[in-house]
């Protein structure tokens, strides 16, 4: 389970990256946190090392920060987008 967290943390981050395809990139986030989690618990009850299931929760936790991150940039942006703009330029009528 750590690997698959690992790999699917390696993915999102660089799926979350891109601006308007890092939505994709949230589910795989979630699941691959819980992975990292559940890979943490069992390693833990076993006093094996846990690498693997540290480095998958802290990807996914950096690629779900960027997918909020653009989330909330577009949507901010998206509220500054003036809805008057066809009135205000010239030689077009509403």
């Amino acid at each position: 389970m750590g690997i698959a967290s690992l790999i699917i943390g390696i993915v999102a981050v660089i799926v979350g990256m891109i601006p308007v395809c890092g939505i994709f990139a949230l589910l795989p986030a979630v699941v691959g946190l819980v992975l990292g989690v559940v890979e943490m618990v069992v390693k833990g009850k076993k006093n094996q090392p846990r690498g693997m299931g540290v480095a998958g929760m802290i990807l996914n936790l950096a690629a779900i920060a960027f997918i909020i991150l653009w989330v909330v940039v577009f949507a901010a942006a998206s509220t500054q987008i003036p809805t008057t703009l066809p009135a205000t330029l010239p030689g077009v009528t509403p």
